[in-house]
């Protein structure tokens, strides 16, 4: 077991490689009650918790992105209503990172924020969506919109869950793992290097370092940017144009091969612009390629995508943001592109 340690508004840690009923244990031991939320799809997979001092509530929640709604978080408050949680009492997120979203900002807006535990079951909800303290629910207007930052009291990660997953889903998980390499840990980019996906999930000890390196970078980064100031908008590379076109898809792609197209497609922006060389560039592709991750898309509305892109969270008045990097672990702020060197980049990623 590894425990790395988050200073956000409160102090917290990430257990990797931990047996999450053990892990949980302590927590059911300080609380009356105890809402444990999880999507529909995993009710088989949630035990039946026992406990002398608590009482638990299981609410079951839509699968995926359907999850983070306006109508499934009123539900959620109707049931701690009618269950009389306090402020002393928990609230469990167990699944991916659509699940840790929601339930984290349940606990952020239920009376005005009660605690909260990730269990994360995917390799996003590891490294990424259980760990920082961002929560949120999606508008249509586009993703994660409507949230708070609102951090969980402990982040449980037990890598057995990871056997539950498909190839795909794995595969989606580690965009966000190597999107940490290239802003910050070039080790991570070594490890997965010439790897396949069935090669990482064979061996569980290089799965478990780099669940822990991408943890280690998002701690690192939130810890000394809590709110998104500045520095904190670097966990987001790839993700502009990625949320882009996780709307403009319907959500009918992974979070993480929209990252993926994501960091493909400000990379070529950043080459264009002359921030990036042709090396790292190929690197992108190649290393995002080997692990069966799109780096294409399958066309779209571009004004659309683009519409939504400046609604961004890192958009400024009427300019795009975006993150870039000038080399592995450099990153920096691209700003003021035109509308044809945006369009050039999106022409290099549609098929």
């Amino acid at each position: 077991m590894k425990t790395i340690e988050v200073r956000a508004e409160r102090r917290y840690k990430v257990l990797i490689d931990t047996p999450y009923l053990q892990a949980l244990a302590p927590h059911f031991s300080q609380r009356e009650r105890i809402a444990v939320i999880f999507s529909e799809s995993m009710k088989s997979s949630i035990p039946t918790f026992s406990s002398q001092e608590a009482e638990v509530f299981y609410f079951p929640v839509p699968d995926s992105e359907e999850a983070k709604s306006p109508k499934t978080l009123l539900k959620i408050w109707d049931w701690l209503g009618s269950a009389g949680f306090t402020r002393s009492d928990l609230i469990v997120g167990i699944g991916g990172g659509a699940v840790t979203d929601l339930a984290g900002f349940a606990a952020a807006s239920w009376l005005r924020g009660i605690d909260w535990v990730a269990i994360p079951t995917t390799v996003a909800g590891m490294v990424d969506a259980a760990v920082g303290g961002k929560t949120g629910i999606n508008s249509d207007f586009g993703k994660n919109l409507i949230g708070a930052f609102h951090s969980p009291v402990e982040v449980i990660i037990d890598t057995d869950w990871l056997q539950t997953l498909s190839d795909r889903d794995f595969a989606a998980g580690l965009a966000e793992v190597v999107k940490c390499g290239f802003v910050r840990d070039a080790q991570i980019l070594d490890l997965v290097e010439g790897k396949s996906v069935s090669d990482i999930r064979s061996s569980k000890e290089l799965t478990v370092e780099l669940i822990s390196r991408a943890v280690t970078v998002k701690a690192e980064v939130v810890s000394g940017d809590f709110k998104e100031s500045f520095d904190r908008e670097i966990l987001n590379y790839g993700h502009t144009f990625g949320h882009a076109v996780e709307l403009e898809s319907k959500y009918s792609l992974r979070h993480g091969e929209c990252v993926s197209i994501g960091m493909v497609f400000i990379a070529h922006l950043a080459h264009a612009s002359g921030l990036m060389s042709e090396e790292v560039l190929a690197q992108h592709i190649r290393v995002l390629k080997s692990l069966d991750l799109p780096v294409r898309y399958a066309g779209g509305d571009w004004q659309g995508l683009e519409s939504t892109m400046r609604v961004d969270k890192k958009s400024r008045g009427k300019q795009i943001r975006f993150v870039a990097i000038t080399q592995i672990g450099k990153t920096t702020r691209l700003e003021g592109v035109t509308e044809s060197e945006l369009l050039k980049a999106y022409e290099m990623v549609i098929q």
